[in-house]
């Protein structure tokens, strides 16, 4: 039997069953994804209630609210780890939070893989809603999480990020809106590593959005824990 430690300086899945594969999912040829070389990612700490202290510290960043301080806190993490070895270099980075939808129903767990940046509006200008002007990478203002990422749930919803929350039909462009996604996914495309995000619908994103957010804001971490990290340990 070939040891664990074997498999993990080996640095990637035979796919041929091992019975101590360290990854994750296990049993995928090709797969260079360990626990270790993962970063969960989240804006506050209200959302997630102390649940993931079980999780390896150095592994949970916490960024605080909206894209500039979600662009700032993953790049200096990134950049940081970077700097030390490729053996610190993360394979994957989760985002867990909060989110408000007027398709998918309160209470709901979904999984995020393509992101917009809903408040970029140069529109006067003959670009589309969402578009960054005179950006040609990505080449398409939609940011889309590889086909084959980690992703236990599989609805692969579209994020509409920005920085205001959303309490009104006109600010509400796709079928999830939150405030830091848009901006996890683009630090992770210009990185080349795996992003995927993990939304807990707490509100509809309408008039009673602040309410509903403040009541329901730490009830969705054990779900995360039983979806998503469960399959990760």
């Amino acid at each position: 039997m070939l040891s664990r430690e074997f498999l993990i300086e080996r640095g990637y899945c035979c796919g041929h069953g091992c019975l101590m594969c360290p990854y994750i999912p296990k049993h995928i040829k090709g797969n260079s994804v360990m626990r270790k070389n993962i970063l969960i990612v989240c804006a506050l700490e209200v959302e997630t209630q102390g649940h993931l202290d079980d999780w390896r510290p150095h592994d949970v960043l916490y960024t605080g609210v909206g894209k500039v301080n979600a662009t700032y806190s993953l790049t200096k993490r990134l950049s940081w780890e970077g700097s030390i070895n490729q053996e610190s270099r993360k394979t994957l980075v989760v985002n867990y939070g909060t989110a408000g939808s007027r398709k998918y129903k309160k209470g709901e767990l979904v999984d995020c893989t393509k992101f917009i940046q809903r408040d970029m509006d140069v529109t006067g200008l003959g670009f589309l809603r969402g578009e960054t002007p005179f950006e040609g990478d990505p080449e398409h203002f939609i940011i889309e999480s590889p086909e084959d990422v980690f992703n236990p749930i599989g609805i692969r919803a579209t994020c509409g990020s920005g920085d205001n929350f959303v309490v009104e039909k006109s600010d509400y462009y796709g079928e999830v809106v939150d405030m830091e996604a848009y901006a996890l996914s683009k630090v992770c495309y210009r990185y080349d590593i795996p992003f995927i995000s993990f939304k807990y619908i707490t509100d509809g994103a309408d008039g009673e959005a602040n309410t509903d957010w403040e009541k329901n804001v730490g009830k969705g971490i054990v779900e995360f824990k039983e979806k998503v990290l469960k399959e990760l340990i």
